[in-house]
Formats: structure tokens, sequence, C-alpha cells
């Protein structure tokens, strides 16, 4: 195994719908949080985020990763998040250590399209 050094350090948010929130609920606020989302990405707090799905394709949750100094700067974050600020999703954090893995990334310049793999 290779020495290297320790990995970069992320915070993930696994949110869930709160007991008694339906769906329909979630979907209200929905516009308003992914607001929120486009801008952490933009100031740099957001990393990644999306859905989680079981089996049959039912959305049972999400996740989001965070860049931030440490738990209280994420769990600041994760508060402001209209969902979480409304009450109508419950989350718990983790920090995260990136240690192997990898992404390629390639862009067009001619017409401006970009993509990880």
């Amino acid at each position: 195994m290779a020495e290297h050094a320790p990995g970069k350090e992320f915070y993930i948010v696994d949110t869930r719908l709160k007991d008694g929130v339906s769906t329909e609920q979630m979907m209200e606020i929905l516009p308003e949080h992914l607001e929120y989302q486009i801008a952490i990405e933009k100031n740099g707090s957001l990393f990644a985020a999306g859905p989680v799905m079981d089996e049959d394709g039912n959305r049972v949750g999400g996740i989001i990763v965070y860049r931030a100094d440490d738990f209280a700067a994420a769990r600041k974050i994760a508060d402001a998040d209209p969902m979480h600020a409304r009450g109508i999703r419950i989350y718990s954090i983790n920090k995260w250590t990136v240690n192997e893995g990898g992404f390629t990334v390639r862009i067009n310049y001619s017409d401006r399209f970009g993509e990880i793999e």
C-alpha cells in the first residue's frame, strides 16, 4: 500500500423527511431548497448533493456533502437549508475523509459543455 497524505475532509448530511410530513409538503419547499443549494454551491460550501432512492426508485431522502471547517460550521449550513429550517426534513452529519477514488473532468470550450466521469 502506498504512503499518502491524509485525504480531503467533507461533511456528509443524511437528510430525511420528518415523521408526519408529506411528500406534497416537501415539494412546496423544494424550489426554495434548490435555490439555497445553488447559492451554497456558488459560494464554495456545497461539494455535491442529490436524492437517495430505494431499490424500487422511491425517494427516501437525500445526501448533501459540504466543505466546512468543522461540525459546527457544517451544522450552521445545514440549519439554514429551508427544508431543515422549516421542519420538513431532519438530518444527521458525519465527517467523511476521502482517501481513495478519482474522477475525470471533460470540458469542450466550443459548446461550453462540461462533464464529470
